[in-house]
């Protein structure tokens, strides 16, 4: 999901920035002539020269309380006008969410006298001053406020943190961040330790001092630290050491059982073995248990942040859902991070980044996700089947907005939506790349070992694409052009019209991958293991009580809907997201007893009478639903090979 490529970026593929411009034309009423303005800010474009001197940057994270971030910077500098920015496109967020509104108390100073700012009229992330003739260096001091109260996604507890660089630091406009270079330090609280991927250069009290490094490289290398800490080493003696940074909420979170440490490990092994070569010089699992600190998922170079309950350990054979979440970012050094799509460079974090081909950078990743959980034993092979049969039912019963979307189009999501709640999901859908882009890799998968009689596949299509450069981790970009290639170099076929058509279409045909695997999609009445874990994640409302497949509708313990399936029977019956069902057929409201009512209105020709909460009214809606519980699962195709259980076992 991140970072800013550097050398190797053809020049032809470099974007001209100048100034940010937006042209409006407006058509007067009477059609016979127009009106242009154009809106510029005052931000100089990057240029790719070196930043004069070394910028010191040091942040107080003691305030555990008020979840208040400190920051002191000090900033070489030369006499006349300049601007600071504020980090607006994160890497790995593919999208403009960094929180400027936290930035707070902004000061700046020379020689110990204040220096007067004014932000841009048109860009809220630029600020602008006058440098005198006499200042070498400028201090600016300011407070990242994290989120407080009971809905926040804390980024900070009294017993540990997690914290991105991008939230904390302003950086000189007109410099490639590659140029710009930054001396960081923090302080944590007495006793916390931490991990990260920045090398430690000093420790004076509970002041770490790092190494320097560039401003880019700063940015993705974000630091977990807490009062509960364990390092776990996951390939020992090798010189491209992997460690499993682990930080929880309380001391009994952080037991692994000699047979989870395995998995782990395996997970290294098999990721190396499919790539065939490594793109860091180490690597770091910063890896948050709690139930305090928000969960997180985001790609580094050379690290991750992975957040999940705190119970990770402890919990282990009840939360099979959440497992892939490792070697997702994991998979993420080679595809995404080391190879980049080229619209997804950008010289800062200020120069708005390109999508198109997330469903590779993501989807791709998603898949190879699925497969390392299983191929490590993070999964047994029924989890990973149970797993893929979810996914694959989202795209058999509940994604009716391929009608007028392609899969393609939403790779714009992250900036169209930034994951904020969508009324009807499975209409204006959400971020596809991913999962559908996971489907339409299996099936890329599969139609090379058709081609090639079971002799190649996506494996050895990731080693020549991803495991190139053994040891580098100067990003190296690709195009649409550069994918095809690849795959012809696999197995020759017309690739480029195989893509588009599942990529680039109105209603692909996301299905064609799994009935090439020897498995297809049924649905019974019972849930996998599986899918009670994936309904019972903290994050999934409150505990999901998921009725997609057969009503077509997903709601909280409580009764709140949370997704209508857009034309599914709920929805004809004019349900409405955000409603509470209080009563089924005039008895209260559970999921004991909607399941019932379903399960009794297969035997019947009478609607499922759902009473309804809305806007203060209430109100009773006929399902006309007679086809029982649904649930998806796989099951083997007599006859055929077996092509998904050669996909996930273990690569000796």
């Amino acid at each position: 999901m991140h970072s800013v490529p550097f050398a190797g970026v053809p020049a032809a593929k470099h974007r001209k920035f100048s100034r940010l411009s937006l042209s409006l034309a407006l058509a007067l009423a009477s059609g016979t002539a127009a009106a242009q303005w154009t809106v510029s800010d005052h931000v100089p474009p990057p240029q790719d020269t070196p930043y004069v001197g070394t910028v010191a940057i040091h942040v107080d994270a003691n305030d555990t309380a008020q979840g208040i971030f400190r920051v002191h910077e000090s900033i070489p500098v030369k006499a006349g006008a300049l601007t600071l920015l504020y980090p607006q496109w994160i890497p790995g967020d593919h999208s403009p969410t960094g929180p400027i509104a936290m930035l707070a108390g902004l000061k700046l100073s020379a020689n110990g006298k204040p220096l007067a700012w004014k932000r841009d009229e048109y860009n809220v992330y630029a600020f602008h001053l006058d440098v005198p003739a006499d200042v070498s260096s400028i201090d600016a001091d300011f407070q990242y406020l994290s989120e407080r109260g009971d809905d926040a996604d804390f980024e900070i507890t009294d017993r540990l943190m997690s914290m991105e660089w991008s939230k904390v630091a302003l950086y000189p406009a007109g410099y490639y961040t590659r140029g710009i270079t930054f001396a960081p330090s923090l302080t944590l609280p007495h006793g916390w330790q931490l991990g990260t991927a920045l090398e430690t250069a000093s420790k004076a009290g509970d002041t770490t001092t790092f190494k320097p490094v560039s401003f880019e490289n700063l940015v993705d290398s974000p630091v977990y630290a807490g009062q509960y800490f364990k390092r776990v080493a996951l390939n020992p003696g090798d010189k491209a050491p992997v460690f499993l940074d682990v930080v929880a909420d309380e001391p009994k979170y952080l037991e692994i059982t000699p047979e989870q440490l395995t998995v782990h490990r395996n997970l290294v092994t098999q990721a190396t073995k499919l790539f065939g070569s490594h793109h860091y010089d180490h690597y770091d699992f910063l890896f948050s248990l709690s139930d305090q600190l928000a969960g997180n998922g985001t790609e580094h170079h050379q690290s991750s942040e992975d957040g999940l309950g705190a119970d990770y350990f402890t919990g282990w054979k009840d939360a099979a859902s959440e497992r892939d979440l490792l070697a997702h970012e994991y998979t993420h050094s080679w595809n995404g991070k080391f190879r980049r799509p080229a619209d997804l460079w950008t010289p800062n974090f200020n120069v708005p980044m390109g999508d198109s081909l997330l469903w590779v950078y993501e989807g791709q990743t998603q898949y190879w996700g699925f497969v390392l959980t299983a191929r490590a034993g993070m999964w047994s092979p029924q989890e990973f089947r149970d797993g893929l049969a979810l996914v694959a039912a989202n795209y058999e019963r509940n994604r009716e907005g391929f009608q007028w979307r392609t899969l393609e189009d939403t790779t714009n999501d992250p900036t169209v939506a930034q994951r904020r709640p969508l009324p009807y999901r499975s209409w204006q859908m959400s971020e596809d790349y991913y999962s559908g882009g996971q489907m339409m890799w299996l099936a890329v998968d599969t139609k090379l070992r058709s081609l090639t009689h079971d002799k190649s596949s996506l494996d050895d299509f990731a080693r020549s694409f991803f495991g190139v450069e053994n040891g580098s981790y100067v990003p190296k970009t690709y195009t649409f052009e550069d994918v095809v290639a690849a795959l012809d170099g696999v197995a020759k076929y017309d690739w480029a019209t195989f893509l588009k058509a599942h990529v680039a279409s109105i209603n692909p045909q996301l299905q064609d991958g799994l009935a090439g695997t020897g498995w297809k999609l049924v649905y019974d009445d019972k849930e996998s293991d599986y899918e009670k874990a994936y309904d019972a994640r903290p994050e999934a409302l409150r505990h999901l009580v998921n009725f997609t497949w057969s009503i077509g509708l997903t709601m909280t313990d409580a009764g709140k809907v949370g997704d209508v399936r857009w034309d599914g029977p709920a929805f004809k019956a004019g349900v409405s997201s955000g409603a509470t069902v209080v009563a089924v057929n005039g008895a209260a409201y559970s999921k004991d007893v909607l399941t019932t009512a379903i399960t009794a209105a297969k035997d019947s020709k009478t609607p499922i009478e759902l009473t309804l909460k809305y806007q203060g009214r209430f109100r009773t809606v006929p399902v006309d639903y007679h086809g029982g519980l649904q649930y998806p699962h796989l099951v083997r195709v007599d006859g055929t090979p077996d092509y998904l259980s050669e996909i996930i076992a273990a690569r000796k």
